[in-house]
């Protein structure tokens, strides 16, 4: 009897300039702040923050999401297509093979959307080379198989708060933050807008008895000056609680653009 050919892992990754979002650069953010590293960005969302940055993972035309861009006259949502490039394992870690570099950062979008085909990306990685050190960013709602945990070696948790405008019961998911919680993997990161804020962060901590020092408090901004703005309370807060501080040095060295 033949064999049965199946068909190849396809992944949907954002599209920049016609090309696959995957470049070289260094992480802006948490924990590994400054560590040269390779991102690979991933399309689709299960949330819709107001504010976020990568809105052309989710924002489809059709949709009623609101985006704070929506008051600019040249905004527009987009198209799936425009935006979208699918991609084979072998085309995505040819590309990661070309910057030669050991730190991956699987961003999005939120990557655990496509965790069945990513699963088969990530064992493939570890089949050719093991010393590659794989990390995820993370909205911290879907819970990873336990094949999928087993080949990550750290979660960057961005658990969303009620500045992101989004429904509670969609932004917290009491299993999923616990199962974050429990792995000495995780880190968690939370983007603040103003001192209540830090509020709701605490009472995320205290119900799910995260470790004060494996938070990471950050100022929502995409500009230098709207991060400086809220730098110094944001610092003192985390001073208060034990908590990390986090920039975003990317919007610091190169401004709000992509593929940097």
């Amino acid at each position: 009897m033949a064999a049965i050919l199946l068909p190849e892992t396809m992944i949907k990754l954002a599209k920049l300039n016609g090309e696959p979002e995957i470049f070289f650069s260094i992480q802006g953010e948490g924990r590994n702040l400054g560590s040269p590293s390779v991102f690979i960005r991933l399309s689709l969302c299960n949330l819709y923050c107001v504010w976020c940055d990568t809105d052309y993972t989710w924002n489809w035309k059709g949709t009623d999401f609101a985006h704070v861009k929506d008051s600019d006259a040249l905004y527009t949502k987009y198209t799936k297509e425009e935006v979208i490039i699918q991609m084979t394992d072998e085309q995505i870690i040819e590309t990661i093979e070309s910057y030669q570099c050991a730190n991956l950062v699987f961003t999005g979008g939120e990557p655990l959307v496509q965790q069945k085909d990513l699963l088969h990306l990530l064992k493939t990685l570890r089949e050719k080379n093991a010393g590659y050190r794989m990390e995820i960013e993370t909205n911290g709602t879907i819970i990873p198989s336990e094949e999928m945990d087993a080949l990550l070696d750290q979660y960057n948790v961005s658990v969303k708060l009620t500045n992101s405008k989004i429904r509670e019961r969609e932004r917290i998911r009491p299993e999923a933050i616990g199962f974050f919680s429990a792995t000495p993997k995780s880190n968690f990161k939370f983007v603040v807008d103003s001192e209540i804020d830090v509020d709701e962060v605490l009472q995320i901590v205290n119900e799910f008895n995260i470790n004060p020092r494996k938070v990471y408090l950050m100022p929502q901004g995409m500009t230098v000056q709207s991060l400086r703005e809220k730098q110094q309370w944001v610092i003192e807060k985390c001073k208060k609680y034990s908590f990390n501080y986090t920039d975003r040095l990317h919007i610091q060295i190169y401004g709000d653009k992509r593929g940097v």
